[in-house]
């Protein structure tokens, strides 16, 4: 860190979410070099002041802090190992921020990665979708060695408007999957809702009408619920994520021997409106499966 208080930071995947992210770290003037597996994604980046480097190492070369924003745990290490991974550049004690949504058990390999080749390891999560990530205000969940806070601040200010440190590294990642199994719940629910209301000449459009405003109506279920009514799914957080969110949530489950009634209910909606062409439209497409005609 300068004088200044900015930073060199590598970002390692620039979907919808990474794109955001780096953006904002560029306005707030950080040194920020980009990563994607597809290059042409990241190639309009350069508008904003960024660096499209053509391998993670060339990333992290000179960077204090490498954030990643991967589809999975195997992304990641892919992206981290190896000659050409972001670990070999990684300066002694620089920061690797993993800010994507991973299971239990990976957050610890992941960990023993990052702390073998002699760097900190910072398991970070954030609650918030596209609107937030563009905005800066995502919340991110932080855990991991109290050493690494001051290091993680110019980054995480710079994406987020709130940081919740919750103890060693992991404890981020758990409360990510227990917020997870609560969005989708609520956005499931929220489907079957509105197709009842159908089914029995409501229109739905009301039932969203009674709740605004009140403890029963979250901004959530206006934002999603008008998606489901008009049946225009543009994406923020795509049905397979979804759905790869909730098989880490029944993984997490059954790893603390804890029997879920509902997670399995949900997983089978996603992946039969995946299986009726939905899964890289927004989550709020598993609407699809429930007016989908009956399967035997």
């Amino acid at each position: 860190m300068d004088d200044g208080g900015k930073v060199g930071v590598a970002v390692l995947g620039t979907g919808r979410m990474g794109a955001a992210m780096a953006r904002n770290l560029a306005a707030a003037e950080h040194d920020v070099r980009v990563w994607n597996r597809t290059r042409e994604r990241a190639e309009p980046l350069r508008d904003a002041g960024v660096t499209v480097a053509a391998t993670p190492a060339e990333a992290a070369e000179g960077a204090a802090c490498v954030l990643t924003m991967l589809t999975d745990a195997e992304a990641i290490e892919g992206a981290l190992d190896g000659e050409d991974g972001a670990l070999a550049a990684l300066g002694p004690e620089g920061l690797v921020l993993q800010m994507g949504t991973v299971g239990v058990e990976d957050v610890g390999r992941l960990g023993e990665l990052v702390e073998g080749a002699g760097a900190l390891f910072v398991d970070a999560p954030v609650l918030g979708t596209k609107q937030p990530a563009e905005e800066g205000k995502l919340i991110v969940l932080a855990s991991g060695p109290a050493g690494a806070r001051e290091g993680t601040a110019p980054a995480f200010e710079a994406v987020g408007r709130r940081t919740i440190w919750l103890g060693d590294a992991g404890s981020g990642t758990r409360l990510k999957l227990v917020a997870q199994n609560w969005v989708m719940t609520v956005i499931e629910g929220l489907a079957e809702t509105i197709a009842l209301a159908r089914a029995l000449d409501v229109d739905p459009a009301k039932f969203l009408d009674a709740i605004d405003g009140g403890p029963l109506g979250p901004a959530y279920a206006q934002i999603k619920g008008k998606m489901m009514i008009d049946g225009e799914f543009p994406p923020s957080f795509t049905l397979k994520g979804a759905r790869k969110d909730v098989r880490l949530v029944l993984d997490a489950a059954r790893s603390a021997d804890l029997e879920l009634a509902l997670a399995p209910a949900i997983l089978e909606r996603f992946e039969r409106a995946i299986e009726l062409g939905h899964g890289d439209e927004d989550m709020a497409a598993c609407i699809a499966a429930t007016q989908a005609p009956a399967t035997i």
